[in-house]
């Protein structure tokens, strides 16, 4: 089997898997991964629980069609931006993960430090600002958080996530749809208390040191 029929393989199965945890819905939603010098990607318009390797698309990095039919994800200008920015990055989510979603549309965000194992691994989970959808304003709303970190919430539309490669991606995005979920439920409770600022200053230092964060990131 070639590497890029295995890719293929995980990418269904990552969509799959996204489709049944719900993290997306119906035809929202794309993901790609990079292959040698292309990058393979999920067709415009496809319901990502009933995807089929034969609907994938492959394009080069400046976006041009080089086998598939149908049309790239509308959101191709998102993940471009994502690995022109990130060498280091080998796949990329954009899901909807409906309760962290909640959050940017209520205007709350999740970059504070409350959960450490989300300080450990993603640092924080900040939230880029608003753009329209498949447009070039959307690459360049999370262009400068990139460099420092693997998952970012897009105001009102949904998140993002980067990894090594696509469980990588899913595993981040699975992990900030339970932290949404965590930080709700501690709000319904009373109140969502952050982790002291040397136990986030530990957390941090670990988390680099272990290669968790992206390459660029910083304690800062």
């Amino acid at each position: 089997m070639t590497r890029e029929r295995a890719l293929e393989q995980e990418m269904v199965a990552v969509c799959q898997a996204l489709y049944r945890r719900q993290l997306l819905a119906a035809t929202d939603g794309n993901v790609s991964a990079r292959s040698g010098n292309n990058l393979i990607t999920t067709p415009s318009g496809a319901n990502k629980g009933f995807i089929r390797e034969a609907d994938l698309i492959t394009v080069d990095l400046d976006g041009r069609v080089l086998t598939g039919t149908g049309q790239p994800t509308t959101e191709l200008l998102l993940h471009l931006e994502v690995y022109r920015t990130r060498p280091d990055a080998g796949a990329v989510i954009h899901a909807h993960p409906p309760i962290a979603t909640a959050f940017t549309v209520a205007g709350v965000s999740l970059a504070e430090a409350v959960l450490p194992e989300v300080v450990l691994t993603l640092g924080a989970i900040p939230t880029a600002p608003y753009a329209t959808t498949g447009t070039p304003a959307m690459a360049a709303a999370v262009r400068d958080l990139l460099p420092y970190y693997d998952a970012i919430l897009l105001e009102q539309h949904g998140a993002l996530t980067v990894g090594r490669d696509l469980w990588d991606a899913y595993n981040k995005m699975e992990k900030v749809e339970h932290a949404a979920l965590t930080v709700w439920l501690a709000r319904q409770l009373g109140q969502a208390r952050t982790l002291p600022d040397a136990e986030v200053v530990k957390l941090t230092r670990l988390g680099i040191d272990k290669g968790y964060r992206p390459p660029l990131a910083t304690e800062s």
